[in-house]
């Protein structure tokens, strides 16, 4: 059945829907128009297109990072929108470098199954970005996302054969994971108490799946909306502790070579 769907999806992508590649322009101009903090990256994927990457060092330092985060943004959005510009910034200024990514976009006014489509381009654009990483020497690599970038992160997990990422923190996802038996990394899901309803409903079920995995987590912000309005500094000292419980035994200095 999910088979099936999937090929009526793909169809109505590729009829009404396709990626939205000058949408990803428009993101792209206006972020690099006013870029302050960070490099941007080209990451170029095997159909010739190129994304944009958001590479922040933390503290500006190669030696004193403890790690790299890849940061996802929500549908539709950019890496440096709002709470992923926050995310890039806040979390470099604490330790770990980051490196915010572009993920497929469609049309303002496509709706969340229409992504489904796109989730092969999506685990391209993750694979592509932990191959920045280990080829700027990380050894501690984790991925940060948010909305519908979690999800697509979780399919990137899945079925991804690279055992690089050594820790996934999601941020109100929109859909119940799936598959997290092929999942053996600590993972901590967070959400906030004013969360959109289709995540709020589903959290008792991904509480009972990720508690099945050691050193994972749950965690509900009192107060907090989807997007973290004025939370901000709470979510990333939230991320930066976990990280730092999951990467504790390595050293600092060799946490890039």
């Amino acid at each position: 059945m999910r088979a099936v769907l999937g090929l009526v999806l793909a169809a109505m992508v590729s009829a009404a829907w396709a990626q939205d590649y000058e949408r990803e322009k428009r993101w792209a101009d206006e972020i690099l128009k006013t870029l302050m903090v960070g490099n941007a990256q080209w990451l170029e994927q095997k159909n010739g297109h190129r994304f944009l990457a958001l590479y922040t060092e933390a503290l500006s330092s190669p030696n004193v990072a403890r790690g790299a985060v890849i940061v996802a943004h929500g549908r539709g959005w950019n890496p440096d929108f709002e709470l992923y510009g926050t995310l890039r910034t806040r979390l470099a200024d604490q330790g770990y470098s980051t490196l915010s990514i572009q993920l497929p976009v469609l049309p303002s006014t496509a709706i969340l199954g229409l992504y489904v489509p796109l989730y092969p381009d999506a685990r391209e654009r993750f694979q592509l970005a932990v191959d920045f990483l280990k080829a700027k020497g990380y050894k501690n690599i984790a991925i940060v996302s948010h909305s519908l970038g979690a999800t697509m992160a979780n399919q990137y997990l899945i079925r991804t054969e690279d055992s690089s990422v050594g820790a996934w923190v999601f941020i109100g996802i929109l859909q119940g994971l799936e598959e997290m038996y092929r999942i053996k990394i600590p993972v901590l899901d967070v959400f906030g108490s004013n969360d959109w309803t289709v995540t709020m409903w589903g959290a008792d079920e991904r509480r009972k799946q990720i508690l099945l995995n050691p050193g994972s987590g749950q965690i509900m912000v009192p107060n907090a909306k989807h997007f973290f309005e004025d939370r901000e500094e709470e979510l990333s000292g939230i991320v930066v502790k976990f990280l730092d419980k999951v990467f504790r035994s390595v050293d600092p200095a060799a946490a890039r070579r």
